[in-house]
């Protein structure tokens, strides 16, 4: 049941019977407040039972009312951590492994149930028929790779990784490093990380009018091709130009993640060392040979990190490709034709999508973890 959901039953009460609903939840919330400051932490058997009953029924309760399985298991991780640290006992050491499994246990337990269990059936689902009935080896996967509208969606998935995120963390990087410390800095910040506020089908919707043409004689109402008909050009179709039309749909992904590149690297550009600034002047070293020497050696973990995010959120894309195109004149990606298969009742080439995704962003992952390990063992 969403918030939604619950004033919208609450309207259909009798007025009286709303006062006694509001009032209770009021006495519950103050209860709950009063619960984990008063008995929560208090130290005792009796107690440590108590909390581990509320790591289950917590969860439980969040997962009948929100039927939500991510929620649950949110709210069984929080718990189960807050339980863990609440509990006296653990800091005498004495069986704190033992509170620790059995505090965490909810959360473990819904994890397997809402994300690994369903990773395992989805590769199963990849080698079965449409159906789930029948093991088909690797005739998904050749379905696939033999077919050239196929190919042409892995392509421009590719495409994809390989142009957006090294466009975006390059021009986020410029941005940030020349207008730091610069005399309105933070309004010029706040107009590049806009877009970032919008979510991806609503700066879908907002392009999809910047790129729509008209017949030329008519009037254009999309800004780009009035722009071109002022300086006497034809009306150009962008959504329908193959293949140049990924890339004006990759130009709406950089427009979005421009702003969280340039705000990560600014924050990792004022934390370069004043000092290595001043020397490196003091070699007498000019402006590029200084931000490619001092400055960027010294942003390398955040450059690192916002190119492997961008690179999976490239791959994974599917709001703008979806809104804008749908997928039509050969602009599709892997995930939009995983959602395309099923939507066809072809769940096991559409769980053959959706574990090549999975391979092509694995590597991406492994290797920023690598990076972030290397990082913590140098500090």
């Amino acid at each position: 049941m969403s918030v939604q959901d619950f004033f919208r039953w609450l309207s259909t009460l009798n007025p009286w019977l709303e006062i006694v609903v509001i009032v209770g939840v009021f006495v519950a919330a103050v209860a709950l407040i009063l619960f984990f400051i008063e008995i929560a932490p208090r130290k005792g058997t009796k107690y440590t039972v108590i909390r581990l009953i509320a790591c289950i029924v917590g969860p439980a309760l969040v997962l009948f009312l929100f039927q939500s399985w991510y929620e649950a298991m949110a709210a069984a991780a929080v718990l189960g951590l807050l339980f863990f640290f609440l509990d006296r006992r653990a800091r005498d050491g004495a069986g704190s492994m033992f509170q620790l499994v059995g505090f965490l246990a909810p959360a473990i337990i819904l994890l397997l149930i809402g994300l690994v269990v369903p990773t395992i059936q989805t590769i199963a689902q990849a080698f079965m028929n449409s159906r789930g009935t029948t093991f088909v080896g690797l005739a998904n996967f050749e379905w696939i790779f033999t077919q050239s509208a196929n190919v042409r969606v892995i392509i421009n998935t590719i495409l994809w990784v390989l142009i957006a995120p090294v466009v975006s963390t390059i021009a986020g990087l410029a941005y940030a490093y020349f207008i730091d410390k610069t005399r309105g800095e933070k309004y010029y910040k706040i107009l590049v990380f806009l877009p970032m506020a919008i979510s991806f089908v609503g700066a879908s919707i907002i392009w999809r009018f910047m790129y729509t043409s008209r017949p030329s004689d008519q009037e254009q109402i999309g800004f780009l091709n009035q722009v071109i008909v002022w300086f006497g050009g034809q009306p150009y179709n962008f959504l329908a130009d193959d293949p140049w039309n990924t890339l004006w749909l990759i130009v709406v992904f950089i427009w979005i993640q421009t702003g969280f590149a340039m705000v990560v690297l600014s924050a990792a550009i004022k934390g370069v060392p004043t000092e290595q600034l001043e020397a490196a002047e003091l070699d007498g070293t000019n402006g590029w040979q200084k931000f490619r020497n001092v400055v960027v050696p010294g942003i390398r973990p955040s450059l690192i990190v916002v190119l492997t995010t961008i690179s999976i959120a490239s791959l994974k894309v599917f709001d703008i490709v979806r809104t804008m195109t749908a997928g039509a004149n050969n602009s599709s990606v892997l995930a939009n034709e995983m959602y395309t298969q099923f939507r066809s009742f072809e769940a096991g080439r559409s769980a053959a999508f959706a574990l090549i995704l999975f391979l092509l962003v694995l590597p991406i992952v492994v290797y920023n973890a690598v990076q972030i390990k290397k990082q913590r063992e140098i500090r």
